[in-house]
């Protein structure tokens, strides 16, 4: 059994999956958020043996839910009805693209353009993390 982690935005779309132990969440990569993104995250399932999707909800930091994280609840719902037998479960992701952006700042990695092929998937490693750590 392993999870997986999304960080849903209307572009692009991070993914990151536990390892086996569900104890370290490791970066997978980014997709395009577009029809196909479904069956995309539906073959990483199956080929990953996913029995649980943890999805970052962007709450305010006032604790609310805005436009944005009405719009990650529609791309839930889309998800469920095509993806079934598959547990989904919302996960606050605030702060998750600061911590990210801090990350590649430390690391180095200059420049906007090569810091956008990488922040999705690292928020997403974050949210993830944040996930399997409230197992513990």
């Amino acid at each position: 059994m392993r999870v997986l982690g999304i960080d849903y935005g209307t572009k692009k779309i991070g993914i990151a999956i536990s390892d086996q132990t569900n104890t370290i969440a490791l970066p997978h990569g980014v997709i395009d958020a577009d029809e196909e993104c479904f069956s995309k995250i539906e073959e990483i399932v199956r080929e990953n043996n996913i029995t649980r999707i943890v999805v970052g909800m962007p709450i305010t930091l006032k604790g609310e839910k805005g436009k944005r994280a009405l719009e990650t609840e529609g791309f839930i719902e889309e998800l469920s009805n095509r993806i079934g037998g598959v547990e989904i479960i919302e996960w606050d992701e605030r702060m998750s693209t600061r911590f990210s952006e801090r990350i590649l700042n430390k690391a180095n990695i200059k420049g906007r353009k090569n810091k956008k092929k990488v922040i999705d998937k690292i928020a997403a490693t974050f949210i993830l993390q944040g996930y399997l750590d409230s197992l513990i």
